[in-house]
């Protein structure tokens, strides 16, 4: 994955994550916590926002990532605060709920009308050498520090599902909150969009296996291209089926 596939005002890449090195008892004191919640049936809303906000004040940041399980590519996660003032953006929902064009279009209304939102990547290299989940939390802390990157630091953050990262600002774990909460259904719209379009350019870099149609999920067609040219550089050594096609390669 060369630099220019990643949009530098997107991803605080270059910063050193401070948490991985320090109060990381503190960290996990404050990261390390579940929000109860009544699942809605309407679709998200902010009353997880609020609850916390009570707690802390604001903003709060909506966490969540999209790529955790693709044979190839980066894990993309985004931060998002939207401002609870504003009408709900029409349609906003967990990104797995919606269609491309959904997604496409309230990627451009959440850029547009959001407070502050931030990208963060882990590369697959960084994924072979620390393992996915680390790396899911690591391109999550680069998000959220992309937000101070862009003048705003939330007081605290609203994290999609039960094992949020180790953030130096207090954080919420939300089972479901895509569809619960609107800041992670709109960061989980923007994770998933922004690494759709970041795998539909490495598909020019990388041609023949489809990264464009499967976005390095493990299709019947990835696993034929695997077998027929060989694992190439953005995919991760570490995952089952693309070490066995190295190896196959190899002998």
């Amino acid at each position: 994955m060369t630099a220019a596939s990643i949009p530098a005002h997107w991803v605080a890449i270059h910063r050193p994550n401070r948490v991985w090195g320090w109060g990381m008892v503190r960290a996990l004191q404050r990261s390390q916590a579940r929000l109860d919640l009544e699942e809605g049936q309407g679709g998200p809303d902010f009353a997880a926002e609020a609850q916390v906000a009570a707690l802390y004040g604001r903003p709060v940041a909506g966490i969540d990532e999209a790529g955790r399980g693709p044979w190839a590519g980066p894990v993309v996660a985004a931060a998002a605060i939207l401002d609870p003032g504003r009408a709900i953006p029409e349609g906003l929902n967990d990104s797995k709920k919606l269609t491309e064009p959904q997604r496409e279009r309230l990627f451009d209304i959440i850029v547009a009308e959001a407070i502050a939102y931030g990208v963060g990547v882990a590369t697959p290299a960084e994924i072979d050498q620390i393992n996915i989940r680390r790396a899911t939390h690591l391109a999550m802390v680069r998000a959220t520090e992309a937000l101070a990157l862009g003048g705003v630091r939330p007081t605290a953050a609203l994290v999609d599902g039960d094992d949020p990262p180790l953030l130096d600002i207090p954080t919420r774990a939300l089972v479901r909150g895509d569809g619960r909460s609107c800041s992670i259904a709109a960061a989980s719209i923007l994770a998933k969009v922004t690494r759709d379009r970041l795998m539909a350019a490495l598909d020019a870099e990388h041609p023949g296996y489809g990264f464009a149609r499967h976005k390095g999920y493990g299709t019947a067609f990835h696993a034929q291209a695997l077998l027929r040219l060989g694992p190439c550089p953005i995919h991760r050594f570490t995952f089952a089926p693309v070490s066995a096609a190295q190896r196959e390669r190899d002998s």
